[in-house]
């Protein structure tokens, strides 16, 4: 069905109760408007720096959450076959709410280049800086798909201003990567 599909991981996903951080992005996503899943994969893959999830989850979620009373599906007309799509519930709604209230914290961070970094005296030094430097081609990919991002806000007046704040926080990010490449190559030498 999907690459790296794992049914058993799917049964389990799919009856517990609990709300997580994907949860509440993919609820987040649905928005106002409604989406499909492979609209929910399409967006989070739109800036590549958000999705996290494997491409299954955002199949298996929408339908978690519907059982749970989070979403209600619908069905509507597709290219080649009716697509089904979700929109959020009062339920959903309140819980986003509610979610937004709550304390944030620190998200566990997941970076390949510091790994590259913590294992440099192993792997030797002129190979970490090589390797770092092709960095630089996906930060630039990454700025193209942030143009594109900050001009598709226009379209969503109700959450431009939200969008362009994430959409800021993550140039500053590819900025931080660019810095790092930049240190990597003057003390690596």
């Amino acid at each position: 069905m999907f690459h790296g599909f794992d049914s058993k991981l799917w049964i389990v996903a799919l009856s517990s109760p609990e709300l997580t951080l994907f949860s509440y992005e993919v609820m987040g996503l649905v928005g106002r408007d409604g989406a499909g899943p492979h609209d929910l994969l399409r967006m989070a893959r739109r800036g590549r720096m958000l999705d996290w999830a494997g491409e299954s989850q955002y199949y298996v979620e929408p339908k978690r959450l519907a059982r749970l009373g989070y979403l209600e599906a619908r069905k509507e007309p597709g290219r080649t076959r009716p697509r089904t799509v979700y929109s959020l519930t009062e339920k959903g709604l309140d819980a986003l709410r509610a979610y937004a209230g709550t304390p944030v914290t620190f998200t566990p961070l997941k970076s390949e280049p510091l790994l590259r970094l913590l294992i440099a005296d192993l792997a030797g030094e002129e190979v970490t800086r090589e390797a770092l430097a092709t960095l630089r081609v996906d930060l630039a990919d990454l700025v193209e798909r942030l143009d594109e991002s900050a001009e598709a806000a226009a379209a969503l007046p109700h959450r431009a201003k939200y969008l362009l704040l994430v959409n800021g926080f993550l140039r500053q990010l590819v900025d931080l990567h660019a810095q790092l490449v930049d240190d990597v190559e003057r003390e690596l030498r």
